[in-house]
């Protein structure tokens, strides 16, 4: 019979700042990690420029975390 107890529970807070941008506290980190929106991805979702500074996206992040 395997062992199902949990190993690691990550425990993690976002908060939506503005429009597409967020504000991650994640563990071992400091300082907030800032998620946003840049380039062609904000295009796709029609996000004007200026509307806010550009950031990393989550699925930046999951390619490099998945990369490394």
């Amino acid at each position: 019979m395997s062992d199902n107890s949990v190993v690691y529970k990550s425990n993690v807070r976002i908060e939506r700042v503005k429009g597409p941008l967020r504000r991650a506290h994640l563990p071992a980190e400091p300082d907030p990690i800032w998620f946003g929106v840049h380039g062609a991805i904000a295009a796709h979702y029609g996000v004007p420029a200026g509307v806010s500074e550009p950031h990393a996206t989550t699925l930046d992040y999951i390619v490099a975390a998945a990369a490394g």
